[in-house]
């Protein structure tokens, strides 16, 4: 006689669970952390917006620290080095703002939720990579990882359902009321990440509990209504950064609609493919209608930006071509000019849990494939980064 099923599920996930725990400690060294790797004169030339000899002039006349040098006498230059470069020479220069692009007095928090009814679109890949280069860029930046899957989080070195079987996630900082248990200030989740000027609130499966909890709450009256949980959290923190990316899960539930609440933008991936579209179709429609009733309930009010990325674009693929033309005529100016490109370099990266910005490109053999896809990444994060400017009522080149 079979077991009742909810009984096999719980000793399966307990037993999976313990075996996970027991091969990390015997394949993970005991407190192995995820490090960065540096970065060329190149790239901290395109980073912080100045040409390659503008930063040897600086090194030569001692205006800015020097680095470490690798193979063949090149500089190379760690992520927290380039903040301290970057706030040196904003001291100096004639526009500070060229090297500090982040809020000024006045700029309110920029919050962007990327959202999809799928999963497979590249959401959550897009997220820590556009938040890792706002970071790198001199943004101050906190991920935020709404999905009970808790991908992202997995990006920076963490095992959720080990590292947090027993809380530190999300949500404890927008659970409901449970007798003794309630819920905590955000700055008890938020954690310091390797990756300098960027923090992360992790996810992990106790999230799902938001979604069958809520009802029972809205039927009891219990406040602050959902709509608000995510956003009261944020305001605890809002000086401490210039951007929030929030990752939503692939549905459009509570914890999506407490994400989009407390967003002032919003970014929808779309991979240009008919069954991607249709679902894009389908999500928009009901997205609409919830937009609607939250709108008229003080949920929400005016966003700075709907924007559309297109993410797993096959350049090889005509049909993905004639799709994505197809979808900038009918969408126009809210799709984003640059796309996502799909490329072996990210998926291989992905593997290890990386970003394109991670890879250690020196002893890479595939150098023009990683190339290729980092010019991909930088151009739709500059893309998004103009929108954020503006939203500031900054131009392409962050003038007031």
């Amino acid at each position: 006689m079979h077991p009742v099923l909810h009984d096999k599920l719980r000793a399966d996930a307990d037993r999976l669970s313990e075996a996970l725990e027991h091969m990390s400690k015997l394949f993970l060294a005991p407190k192995e952390e995820k490090t960065l790797r540096s970065f060329t004169t190149a790239e901290v030339a395109e980073l912080l917006r100045v040409s390659d000899g503008y930063l040897r002039k600086a090194h030569f006349d001692d205006r800015i620290p020097d680095v470490e040098q690798g193979s063949n006498n090149k500089r190379l230059y760690t992520a927290e080095k380039i903040l301290e470069i970057r706030n040196i020479l904003s001291q100096n220069a004639k526009d500070p703002y060229q090297f500090l692009p982040g809020r000024r007095q006045g700029d309110k928090l920029q919050i962007w939720s990327t959202v999809n009814f799928k999963g497979g679109s590249s959401k959550t890949t897009t997220t820590v990579t556009l938040g890792m280069r706002l970071a790198l860029r001199g943004y101050r930046v906190c991920l935020i990882d709404a999905d009970p899957q808790a991908s992202l989080t997995t990006f920076f070195g963490y095992q959720p359902e080990i590292d947090f079987r027993k809380g530190g996630t999300l949500y404890d900082a927008i659970r409901y009321n449970d007798g003794e248990i309630s819920r905590v200030p955000i700055t008890d989740v938020l954690r310091k990440t390797y990756f300098p000027n960027l923090d992360l609130v992790p996810g992990g499966i106790m999230l799902s509990e938001f979604e069958t909890e809520t009802p029972m709450a809205l039927s009891r009256g219990e406040q602050p209504v959902f709509f608000n949980r995510i956003r009261d959290p944020i305001r605890q923190v809002e000086d401490d950064y210039d951007v929030i990316l929030i990752d939503c899960p692939p549905q459009l539930g509570y914890l999506t609609m407490s994400a989009v609440c407390a967003s002032t933008s919003l970014l929808m991936t779309i991979i240009p493919e008919r069954v991607d579209l249709a679902s894009a179709s389908q999500f928009l429609t009901m997205a609409s209608g919830v937009l609607e009733v939250l709108h008229s309930n003080g949920g929400i009010g005016a966003y700075d930006n709907f924007a559309y990325l297109l993410t797993r674009f096959d350049t090889a693929i005509s049909t993905q071509q004639d799709l994505a033309e197809w979808i900038r005529q009918l969408l126009g100016d809210s799709v984003i000019k640059s796309p996502f490109v799909k490329s072996s370099a990210v998926s291989e990266a992905g593997l290890s849990q990386k970003t394109i910005f991670e890879v250690d490109l020196a002893g890479s053999k595939n150098r023009k494939t990683y190339d290729r896809a980092l010019e991909s990444v930088i151009s739709f994060s500059n893309d998004i980064e103009k929108m954020i400017q503006s939203a500031w009522g900054r131009g392409a080149n962050n003038e007031a």
